[in-house]
């Protein structure tokens, strides 16, 4: 019997038709880590997933991936589910991926994990970006959906805190595809026209798919940029959001985001109350002190006898005046007696005074003192200087004493 021959297409149509017949591969959940993750232009993701000891060739096409809540990262562990075929321009086999989670945990958790370290490392959370919120709000607006409990909650709360603010609703969807773009838009909206001192976002409880309108990179962005201080209030106590992160302030429920909103009334009266007596009470104090301040001044000399307290002031200054002539007279005793002091010691030490003892002062023809023989010598002019005038004389001999 003559074997048939098949050509290459006919064996990997064959292959293809055969996997395509079995059950099991047409609906397949298979574990591994994700490596070569490459996404085209086209949308297409291409990857391999491997374990210990082989690999797989998988393909997920353009709708597929825009389902996918998180971005598939190499080394992430995942189980893909799909069919398991044969390409048959290459004759191998691959995963025709449908779907994927992120093994261990879900793909929310892994989507909200992602994103938050993203946002993170642009500054997002950055508490240094974080507005302080007015004390007393004129005008809140209030984001979120207008048939929900959260809604009547707030309006409740700030009603009795403080019925001076104006509250002004901007509804949105609060989930569903369309919600992110309705919160986004109406943060914007009330920055563009400035509709409000203060911006509160958020919605009453449910679960990680209920909530994850608000864990949505355009509201995260939203909120970062607004220039009115945001509030995040999502859910309740436990649940936490990319909002809360990025928001001004995280409001552990709706019912708390008003508390933190606005001061209570009854605090305010029971300070302005408090303040009034301290004022009045500083008031009584500052009436008193003046009040015992003109009691002093009534019985004043000054104002109590006019002309004896003029005439108490001449006396003051007369007897200013004696003691300053007194002092002056004193200094001027001190200086006459230093200078009579000084005059007699100068005179003591007058050459003048030698000379009425019997001294005498020789001078030679140029003026000079002579106070050596050695200075002059025979036949040299001298002037001889007494107490009562003066002789010129020539020198007839010069002797040296011998002692």
């Amino acid at each position: 019997m003559q074997q048939q021959v098949l050509s290459i297409t006919q064996i990997n149509e064959y292959i293809r038709s055969r996997m395509d017949e079995d059950r099991l591969l047409n609906q397949v959940a298979v574990r591994g880590e994700i490596s070569n993750y490459k996404m085209y232009p086209s949308g297409h993701h291409y990857f391999t997933l491997k374990d210990e000891n082989a690999a797989l060739k998988c393909v997920m096409f353009k709708t597929s991936a825009a389902r996918l809540r998180f971005r598939p990262e190499n080394g992430m562990k995942v189980i893909a589910m799909g069919r398991i075929t044969v390409y048959p321009r290459d004759g191998a086999f691959q995963l025709y991926c449908s779907s994927m989670t992120v093994d261990g945990v879900g793909d929310l958790y892994a989507a909200f994990e992602q994103l938050k370290a993203k946002l993170a490392a642009q500054g997002l959370f950055d508490p240094a970006h974080k507005k302080p919120l007015p004390p007393f709000p004129g005008t809140i607006g209030i984001i979120t959906s207008s048939a929900g409990a959260a809604i009547h909650d707030m309006l409740r709360i700030l009603n009795k805190r403080y019925p001076l603010t104006q509250v002004r609703l901007l509804p949105v969807r609060v989930q569903g595809v369309e919600a992110p773009g309705e919160i986004a838009a109406a943060i914007r909206y009330a920055n563009y026209y400035r509709l409000a001192d203060l911006l509160i976002v958020g919605r009453g409880g449910g679960s990680i798919e209920d909530l994850w309108a608000f864990n949505d990179e355009r509201v995260a962005y939203a909120i970062y940029e607004s220039q009115i201080p945001i509030i995040s209030a999502v859910g309740h106590e436990p649940d936490v959001t990319i909002s809360d992160y990025v928001a001004d302030l995280r409001a552990a429920t709706p019912s708390n985001a008003a508390e933190l909103a606005v001061p209570d009334q009854a605090s305010l009266l029971q300070s302005m109350d408090s303040a009034a007596s301290s004022m009045a009470g500083a008031l009584s104090r500052q009436l008193k002190g003046a009040r015992q301040r003109l009691n002093v001044l009534s019985h004043a000399p000054a104002l109590s006898s006019p002309t004896g307290y003029l005439e108490q002031l001449q006396k003051n200054l007369e007897h200013l005046k004696t003691r300053m002539i007194a002092a002056q007279t004193q200094q001027v005793q001190r200086k006459k007696q230093r200078f009579i002091s000084c005059t007699a010691k100068l005179d003591a030490m007058s050459p003048l005074k030698v000379l009425t003892r019997g001294y005498s002062i020789v001078n030679s023809d140029d003026g000079t003192i002579l106070r050596s023989i050695k200075q002059t010598a025979p036949g040299r002019e001298v002037r001889v200087t007494l107490s009562d005038g003066s002789i010129t004389a020539v020198v007839s001999d010069v002797k040296e004493d011998t002692i």
